[in-house]
């Protein structure tokens, strides 16, 4: 019998084309980015087969071809959201705490109603709802210490053909006891969910110590089990982001050097590491980041909102520190990535250093690519890659469109999308080129 022939789906989509090839502060603006103002990008079963000038591509297309037309519109690779807590989606914009106290008054009580599986069906529905609107195409999250939790949001995220990271939170101490799991359970539901869910279609799992505070040794040695059992495990954590955390994370590890030291006492640092946060590092701590090859997510929004401190991007990126962008939901105070670049850019103002929009949008899109080691899939158009792609109007507010009539370059336009856009900016969002 001769195999079934495999219909081949194409499509081409017209508007102006932006996409990333290196990180402007490394390789200069210019040669960081392809920019086609009346551009077309052809989609071939979910993947890029070419991008270009229109005039150029369309005179190839065949009959068959599914046209979209975005002209007037730009069009990005989906924003990639490296750090964000999807059980935390109903504790955003919770008066007043700094970080150990925003936890116990609001985020563990919350955290405690995902037990209840229609609780949690209803949030995972809303949040990648969420996430979708805003243009956010992939996201790596935490859930809750239920494994039920993380099941839930892997079953949605397939179901929406997403590629996504997730990860059962670990904790066995310093949290209240509806929210304790042990070593060995921590572990055994882990492995549970990552031979399940790891590989599976477009998702991937993460390894998920909330942070050194809530984990004993015993459970970060079984985490470290975890990893050394499956090397394509990612491992997602905080680190050093309020300095009372710091401080309680020495008391409860005296022998570590410093805080990122109890990560590596267990193995725990590799490229498919991320650290969210990482604001009070030493210098050895930016070096043994740099040469792990470990990510960072600079999580703006709520290092602003709880009062954390700034994170410094100049350091990391001469530390060869990979970085991602994280909204941090909910300790960040919005799902769009345009808001939280904006505060991104506020907070290395205060820090004496310069965030232009093309770096900007480089973190949130390929760089965070690179940082979650998927840049072989997403993060911009080459050819082979998945086609998520998102369409931004640039006249989507009356604010907008007059600020615009005063813009001359490509980075002025997006200068002023990433200071004054959000949700309302992103006109639609695609899927492996379908519109969703």
């Amino acid at each position: 019998m001769k195999p079934e022939k495999t219909e081949t789906k194409t499509i081409a989509v017209k508007g102006s084309i932006l996409h990333f090839i290196d990180n402007p502060a490394i390789v200069g603006e210019e040669k960081s980015h392809q920019f086609f103002d009346n551009g077309l990008m052809v989609i071939e079963n979910g993947q890029i087969k070419e991008i270009g000038e229109a005039a150029d591509l369309e005179k190839n297309l065949d009959k068959n071809t599914q046209r979209i037309d975005y002209s007037g519109k730009l069009i990005l690779p989906g924003f990639i959201d490296t750090h964000i807590h999807y059980p935390q989606t109903d504790v955003i914009a919770s008066y007043g705490k700094q970080l150990l106290d925003w936890l116990s008054d609001y985020t563990f009580p919350k955290e405690g109603q995902f037990s209840d599986p229609e609780y949690a069906n209803e949030v995972a529905d809303f949040f990648l709802a969420e996430l979708l609107r805003n243009g956010t195409t992939t996201a790596q999250m935490m859930c809750t210490v239920h494994q039920q939790s993380a099941d839930i949001i892997f079953e949605k995220s397939d179901q929406k053909n997403l590629r996504m990271i997730a990860g059962k939170m670990m904790m066995d101490r310093e949290a209240p006891d509806f929210l304790l799991d042990n070593p060995q359970s921590s572990f055994d539901e882990s492995l549970e969910l990552a031979e399940k869910w790891h590989g599976k279609n477009r998702l991937l799992y993460a390894v998920t110590p909330r942070f050194a505070l809530t984990s004993t040794p015993e459970q970060l040695k079984k985490t470290q089990e975890l990893l050394e059992k499956d090397n394509s495990l990612y491992f997602h954590t905080h680190l050093s982001e309020n300095s009372d955390e710091i401080a309680m994370v020495a008391k409860l590890f005296p022998e570590a050097k410093n805080y990122l030291d109890v990560y590596d006492q267990f193995g725990l640092i590799n490229e498919k590491s991320t650290f969210a946060h990482s604001i009070h590092l030493s210098d050895g701590e930016y070096e043994l980041l740099g040469k792990s090859n470990a990510a960072v997510s600079f999580c703006p929004s709520s290092n602003l909102f709880i009062g954390s401190g700034l994170f410094d991007l100049n350091k990391m990126e001469q530390s060869g520190i990979k970085v991602g962008i994280g909204s941090d939901v909910g300790g960040g105070t919005s799902f769009s990535m345009l808001k939280t670049l904006a505060d991104a850019y506020k907070v290395l103002q205060l820090k004496g250093q310069n965030l232009t929009a093309l770096h900007a949008f480089y973190l949130a899109t390929l760089g965070g690519a690179k940082s979650l080691q998927l840049e072989s899939k997403i993060g911009n158009f080459l050819p082979g890659k998945e086609a998520d792609f998102i369409v931004i109007n640039s006249e989507s507010t009356p604010l907008i469109q007059r600020r615009m009539k005063y813009t001359e370059t490509l980075a002025e336009r997006l200068f002023v999308l990433m200071m004054l856009g959000d949700d309302r900016s992103i006109e639609a969002t695609h899927i492996l080129g379908e519109k969703v």
